[in-house]
């Protein structure tokens, strides 16, 4: 993935790691942050994985809770 999308997109995440999720929408590597938000008012929200497991994080950027996906792609305007 190379841009902001409106799905969600699957992260393979280990318990006890630390993960940045990008909000900006520029990542190459969506989505988790590579640093692409350099030089924009955008931060990355670093979050600890709770268990091991693939979880579904908000690429649409309209979530309520990030970095996990809640639903918010299926009304938000694009």
């Amino acid at each position: 993935m190379t841009a902001r999308t409106k799905m969600p997109q699957p992260a393979d995440l280990e318990a006890g790691k630390t993960y940045s999720w990008c909000a900006c929408g520029l990542s190459q590597a969506m989505p988790l942050c590579d640093g692409s938000h350099t030089g924009t008012n955008k931060k990355p929200v670093t979050f600890i994985a709770e268990e091991t497991k693939t979880a579904y994080l908000c690429a649409c950027s309209h979530s309520k809770v990030p970095p996990i996906c809640d639903g918010s792609h299926c009304s938000a305007e694009f």
